[in-house]
């Protein structure tokens, strides 16, 4: 736990035994007088629609229109004959509520100030006015506790810090306008995906994420058992096996949006469980499938901010307009590296030229230097989308050789601002191939590496019966968020897994 998250919690938690006993306390009288938590309170509108019907009015106006409201207290000043309290919706408006002595009695005007706290859930009902300084307001003549808090909110103007934000994240949403406007553009690209993708006559699906045979990927795999049928599972690391098996069937557009799990490692850029969008088009191929990308990212960038210039975090700007250049793999190597390298350099001199840059790798397949030799002089500088081509083949064992070039796999990888936003392949189709490609994954797994492949014999089946020319990608859609916000990973997922 680091030092930042310890300092935050220490002074959010120094007085809570005290503040929980009394709003306990408070809880314990509300109930006698009724109920801390009922099924329900009269709402008749939204703060949302109140302020939308209500714009622009003048200082000191009665409007003679009655409304009942609920919402979260998160400003209290309580004075002699009236009490002032700022309600916030879950979507972050808020409005005024205003208690006089004359509207609703003494009597429950004191319990107001007996028994109501920062961050209660509170309903009003009144008049819509305007006060004297000009701000919306709603003149109560009726108020009820909709739900009582027990703990206290932190401090709304202090910076909780990112590590408290991620591992408090209901707190973070009601405190910081930042996190529910990072929800709602997650919310509003996942429309925007679905939309695209319906316009391209793609049918969503869903597959198992429970598989007895892990793969569509080279990663390590959590495993669990299956009490029912007393066998080892995986969660699944791609859902690529199976919606190929839909192409095979004869769904020639097909996509899904659900979730991945890797047991790998966590960073600014990685994480265990997450977002991934995969879709396979029968008669396509890498370039079709890029322009797809392409235009998905582009049209969720349209659709949420209305530009393709998109503002980060930061203050940067993240242009994704224009089409997006393609660029070797070998090629912007060999000019980064100052020396050829092609499919046909020895795996002798590509291991000599990854210990002089500090390489520190073992590893049988020529391919798997290349593409850290790559990652090394080239992956950072690639801030502008950019889609590598043409991948080593013994590191592709789900790609179609390329048509051309020997040596070489017809994938792309997708970068922006530096890390790998989305991959795409010429999809390998032909069963022999694949089952040979197989062969050699079983042989990595028994000397060793953790990520290589099963071999799938239902999935060799499938093909048998015959997949059509396909392409296929995939693109991490906490990744996405990432390239539209300029947000680490952990902020892009509203839930992230943390220790």
């Amino acid at each position: 736990m680091s030092d930042d998250l310890t300092q935050t919690e220490d002074a959010f938690e120094d007085d809570l035994p005290e503040q929980i006993a009394v709003r306990m306390a408070k809880r314990e009288r509300l109930n006698e007088r009724g109920d801390a938590y009922p099924v329900s309170v009269p709402v008749t509108t939204t703060i949302d629609a109140v302020r939308a019907e209500n714009p622009g009015l003048e200082a000191d106006v009665a409007t003679g229109k009655t409304v009942g409201v609920a919402g979260r207290i998160v400003f209290l000043r309580n004075t002699g004959k009236l009490c002032f309290a700022t309600l916030q919706a879950g979507s972050g408006e808020r409005i005024q509520a205003m208690l006089s002595l004359d509207k609703v009695g003494e009597e429950r005007l004191q319990e107001w100030k007996d028994l109501v706290d920062l961050g209660d859930h509170v309903f009003v009902a009144g008049e819509v006015i305007t006060s004297k300084r000009g701000e919306l307001s709603i003149l109560a003549d009726e108020w009820l506790m909709a739900a009582k808090t027990i703990r206290p909110l932190p401090n709304l103007h202090n910076d909780l810090g990112e590590e408290f934000r991620v591992r408090h994240r209901y707190i973070d949403l009601i405190v910081r306008d930042r996190a529910r406007e990072v929800v709602k553009i997650r919310s509003k690209v996942m429309q925007s995906l679905r939309r695209t993708f319906e316009e391209e006559a793609y049918l969503e699906v869903e597959t198992p994420m429970l598989q007895t045979i892990h793969g569509g990927a080279s990663a390590r795999p959590f495993k669990t058992h299956s009490n029912a049928f007393d066998t080892e599972l995986f969660l699944r690391i791609a859902p690529e096996l199976f919606l190929k098996r839909a192409v095979v069937g004869g769904i020639d557009r097909v996509f899904e949006i659900n979730r991945n799990f890797r047991n790998e490692g966590a960073d600014r850029t990685h994480s265990p469980e997450f977002a991934m969008l995969e879709a396979y088009q029968a008669y396509g191929d890498y370039n079709s499938i890029a322009d797809l990308t392409q235009k998905l990212i582009q049209n969720a960038a349209m659709d949420v901010f209305g530009t393709h210039q998109v503002v980060l975090e930061d203050g940067t700007i993240n242009d994704l307009g224009g089409n997006w250049p393609r660029i070797s793999m070998y090629e912007s190597l060999s000019e980064a590296a100052g020396v050829t390298i092609t499919p046909a350099t020895p795996i002798a001199d590509l291991k000599k030229l990854a210990t002089s840059v500090g390489i520190e790798i073992e590893h049988p397949l020529a391919g798997k230097y290349v593409e850290e030799l790559w990652e090394h002089f080239v992956k950072g500088d690639l801030v502008n989308p950019t889609f590598v081509i043409d991948f080593p083949v013994d590191t592709s064992p789900l790609t179609r050789d390329h048509r051309s070039k020997s040596g070489v796999v017809e994938k792309w990888d997708l970068y922006i601002r530096g890390y790998e936003q989305a991959t795409g392949y010429s999809e390998l189709v032909d069963p022999v191939i694949q089952r040979a490609r197989f062969v050699e994954q079983v042989t990595l797994a028994a000397s060793g590496d953790p990520e290589a492949m099963k071999l799938d014999e239902d999935f060799l089946k499938a093909l048998e019966f015959g997949m059509p020319p396909s392409g296929g990608m995939g693109m991490g859609i906490d990744r996405l968020l990432m390239s539209l916000t300029g947000l680490g990973i952990r902020e892009t997922i509203m839930f992230p897994l943390v220790k």
